[in-house]
């Protein structure tokens, strides 16, 4: 038996759903819900792979599979056993799948599963019963502290009631060794020696939960035409402390002729940073200089990354230390987002922006916005001012997606200044601006339970009472206000930077009690998207088989 089953803490009460447990009505819902995401075929040209690369392809799909694992059991519990009780091939089993448990993930984690009460804010990482002040009292401990706190433990009760920490890599033995193994065959095929390494690197260090020395090899990639993010990496699901990180992954393949495109901006961190409208000591922090920006194309995503909304860009490591020594990678993934902008955001620009100004609503310009946006992640300051660790320790749970909106609006800010420089001479300021907009509903879509919803809402809020856009009571249609748009970008700049160099948990709690709800307008608005059949996300028809690849099971 493993210790995850020993601990207990897998272990989960799965209510057995019969055909007549749930109405027709509520098959049909469900089914409308399903019918939100829009399937799309995960696929992208290998014929410039060599034949080792090829091969590696099946290998890193296995060992991120172990990933998907995991994180159903970081959600949920075991996938298998929820599903089944759902009917296996039912609307409410296939929403639980795409949701990795019965809470909808777009709809604040409100349960659709009958008999299921409210999502723990502490996914299974803790303690059903474990309050986030008993956990405060617990991690100041000067012994376990540091344990409890860690990104990669489970927390647990031991015989007396008292936490205690439990690695990762012991809780997920199975998987990580799995996964470790598959990804040390695929170094054996690797051609690209940074390639290489960063593989026998990440399997070491997902069976010690040691990750910086394999964060720093993948900074030190530059050649490498195959790629995988795999291993614990972000925190949004745990919505309770903020400490824990999730397990997910991404096979990707690089886009050569689009990422020479991007080449020069990372360069541009350092000025930018200086030039931030916020006072010295919130930019006091030099941005590393050896990050990269490239686009690649998805192949296959697993665990946290393939739950509810899928992510478009990716801006790692993590690791403030890597962070400021290195810098960081920034992903943009180009299929994902062109399906993303095609069949989502052109048209809910078409629905609600005015119509002049919705014919400026660009997928290069969509591009762009995501690009920068994660630009925009190396700018501000990772240590707070007030010597109370990193922003993200000093800000917990709402750390996720207080930094979700400094990207957004950081991203526009280098817009707006690489644009009056001449720097950035595709497109116009209007174009990046009203494609912003549009970005903007898209985002709010994805609800309360996700960091970038979050952070839309209240961005969306904030820019309202500055005039930013308008919106005619007629038709409901929007429309961009280019001076005001401006002074919007830089003052939020200056609001969030300000909160997270403060390490202002209590600010932060309070700003986003005033900005961070839908109000009654922008849910009409919503309404009429929906209304229009636009989708609210995707799901992929992903793996070897859509590849055209064997197997190696």
């Amino acid at each position: 038996m493993s210790i995850v089953s020993r601990l207990g803490w897998a272990l989960v009460l799965v209510v057995v759903i019969t055909a007549s447990c749930a109405a027709p009505t509520d098959e049909v819902r469900l089914a409308d819900q399903v019918a939100q995401y829009a399937t799309v075929p995960l696929t992208a040209d290998l014929t410039a792979l060599t034949e080792n690369e090829r091969a590696m392809l099946p290998l890193l799909i296995d060992a991120a599979r172990e990933m998907d694992e995991i994180f159903w059991l970081e959600a949920w519990g075991t996938k298998d056993s929820l599903l089944a009780s759902l009917g296996g091939d039912t609307p409410m089993a296939r929403f639980a799948d795409i949701n990795y448990g019965p809470w909808d993930r777009l709809a604040g984690n409100a349960p659709f599963v009958p008999g299921i009460g409210a999502k723990p804010d502490g996914a299974r990482f803790y303690p059903a019963d474990m309050t986030r002040d008993e956990f405060e009292e617990a991690a100041a401990d000067l012994v376990r502290g540091p344990a409890l706190r860690s990104l990669y433990t489970l927390v647990r009760r031991d015989g007396t009631g008292a936490l205690f920490p439990v690695p990762y890599h012991v809780a997920f033995a199975p998987q990580v060794a799995r996964a470790a193994a598959k990804l040390r065959e695929a170094a054996k095929l690797a051609d690209d020696l940074g390639l290489q390494s960063y593989l026998l690197l990440r399997a070491d260090a997902l069976l010690s939960d040691e990750y910086r020395a394999s964060d720093l090899a993948w900074m030190d990639m530059k050649t490498n035409g195959v790629d995988v993010v795999i291993g614990p990496i972000e925190t949004y699901e745990d919505q309770l402390v903020g400490a824990k990180a999730s397990h997910e992954a991404y096979v990707l393949l690089k886009d050569r002729v689009w990422s020479q495109r991007l080449e020069r901006y990372a360069a541009l961190l350092p000025a930018l940073q200086r030039e931030l409208p916020v006072p010295d000591p919130y930019k006091q922090e030099a941005p590393g200089t050896d990050a990269d920006l490239n686009a690649y194309d998805a192949v296959y995503y697993a665990g946290e990354a393939n739950a509810g909304s899928k992510t478009i860009a990716i801006n790692l490591p993590n690791d403030e230390t890597v962070q400021l020594a290195k810098g960081t990678r920034r992903l943009q993934l180009k299929n994902t987002m062109r399906a993303k902008f095609d069949l989502i955001a052109a048209p809910i620009a078409a629905t609600l922006l005015e119509e002049d100004q919705a014919a400026q609503s660009t997928f290069d310009a969509f591009f762009a916005n995501t690009m920068f946006h994660e630009v925009a992640h190396g700018l501000g300051i990772k240590n707070t001012l007030t010597g109370t660790g990193t922003v993200r320790e000093a800000l917990k749970e709402e750390a996720g997606a207080l930094e979700e909106g400094k990207a957004d609006v950081l991203g526009l800010y280098m817009i707006t200044a690489l644009q009056a420089q001449g720097v950035l001479e595709e497109g116009s300021l209007e174009s990046y601006y009203v494609t912003f907009l549009a970005g903007m509903f898209r985002s709010i879509r994805f609800g309360a339970a996700s960091a970038h919803g979050r952070a839309n809402v209240a961005r969306f809020n904030f820019f309202a009472e500055l005039g930013a856009f308008t919106r005619d009571a007629t038709t409901g249609r929007y429309r961009v206000d280019m001076d005001n748009m401006g002074t919007a970008i830089d003052s939020l700049s200056a609001t969030i930077l300000k909160l997270q160099g403060d390490g202002d948990y209590e600010g932060v709690k309070a700003f986003m009690a005033t900005y961070g709800s839908i109000g009654p307008e922008l849910q009409t608005d919503l309404d009429r998207v929906a209304a229009a059949g636009v989708p609210v996300d995707i799901i992929f028809d992903q793996g070897v088989g859509t590849l055209g690849l064997p197997t190696t099971r």
